[in-house]
C-alpha cells in the first residue's frame, strides 16, 4: 500500500482506484479508508477515488496529543502531493467533513468541488449531541455501546434487515490512546470564522434524524460558506450516505457533474 509523508514526516497511507477525474472521500472519525466500502464503486462511477487511512488507523502511522482537524488536512495534500493530482473535488462525511473543510481554507487552489455531510463547524456557534447522545457511546457495556452507536448511524427497519457488521463502527485496528486523539481533534474543531473564505461550489447533506451530529448543523454551514447548496434527506441518521445510498450517492453525482 502506498504512503505519502506530511510535513512532520508521519506516514499516511492511502488507496486509489479507477480512472478518471478524482475525488477525495475522507472518512468520519475512528475510521479508515474501509468506512467508504458500501458505495465507494457507485460515488467512483467515471472518477479515479482516492482515500486514506487517518494517522492512528489502518497503515497510517500513529496519532499524538497535537492532533487536529487543520493538520489532518494538511495529510491530505500530501497524498495528493504524492499522488501529483494539483486538483481534486473532495467528499468529507462526520470528522472528515471537518477536515474537509480545513482543506478547503488552506488549500482553495487544489479544490474543485466540496461536499460535506453529516458534519459541523464545530466550535460555539455549532449544536452538539446532547449529554445523553455521548453516555450512551461510552457506556461500559462494549456490546451495549455498540448497539447504541448503530442506533444512531441507522434507522431500527435497516438495522434489522441488516444485522452486520458494518463498516462506520470504527478500525478495530486502533489505541485507546488513538481513538482518543481522534475524539479531541474532532471536538476541538473550529472552523465557523473561517467558513466565508470557503469559495469552492459547495453541497451539503444531512440525515434530517441525526442526533450523533444535529441535523440543524447543516443549515449552519450553509449560511456560511458563500452560495452552499443544503440537502437535508428525511428519515436518514448519521450513515444517510449509507443506508440512503440510492437518494444519496445520486445527489453526489449530479452536483459533481
Amino acid at each position: 500500500m502506498p504512503h505519502a509523508i506530511a510535513d512532520d514526516s508521519a506516514e499516511i497511507a492511502y488507496q486509489v482506484r479507477g480512472d478518471g477525474p478524482p475525488l477525495v472521500l475522507l472518512a468520519g472519525q475512528a475510521n479508515a479508508h474501509r468506512w467508504w466500502d458500501p458505495v465507494r464503486d457507485g460515488l467512483g462511477a467515471g472518477r479515479r477515488t482516492i482515500t486514506l487511512d487517518w494517522r492512528g488507523t489502518g497503515a497510517s502511522g500513529p496519532t499524538d496529543r497535537e492532533l487536529s482537524t487543520r493538520r489532518l488536512a494538511g495529510d491530505v495534500a500530501a497524498v495528493l502531493d504524492d499522488l501529483r493530482v494539483e486538483r481534486a473535488d473532495v467528499y468529507g462525511t462526520s470528522m472528515g467533513g471537518r477536515v474537509a473543510q480545513w482543506f478547503a481554507v488552506d488549500h482553495p487552489h487544489r479544490l474543485g468541488r466540496l461536499v460535506l455531510g453529516c458534519t459541523t463547524p464545530g466550535g460555539v456557534h455549532a449544536v452538539e449531541r446532547s449529554l445523553a447522545v455521548r453516555r450512551t457511546m461510552v457506556q461500559p457495556d462494549r456490546r451495549a455501546a455498540r448497539r447504541a452507536l448503530l442506533d444512531l448511524m441507522y434507522t431500527p427497519g435497516w438495522l434489522a434487515a441488516h444485522p452486520g457488521p458494518t463498516t462506520v463502527e470504527g478500525d478495530p485496528s486502533m489505541t485507546p490512546q488513538a481513538r482518543r486523539d481522534h475524539l479531541r481533534a474532532s471536538d476541538g474543531h473550529d472552523a465557523w470564522d473561517h467558513l466565508p473564505r470557503v469559495l469552492a461550489p459547495t453541497l451539503v447533506l444531512h440525515g434530517a434524524d441525526d442526533v450523533l451530529a444535529p441535523a440543524v448543523n447543516a443549515g449552519l454551514l450553509g449560511q456560511r460558506i458563500p452560495g452552499a447548496r443544503v440537502e437535508v434527506l428525511p428519515g436518514l441518521r448519521h450513515a444517510y450516505f449509507h443506508e440512503g445510498e440510492a437518494v444519496a450517492t445520486p445527489l453526489v453525482r449530479e452536483f459533481l457533474g
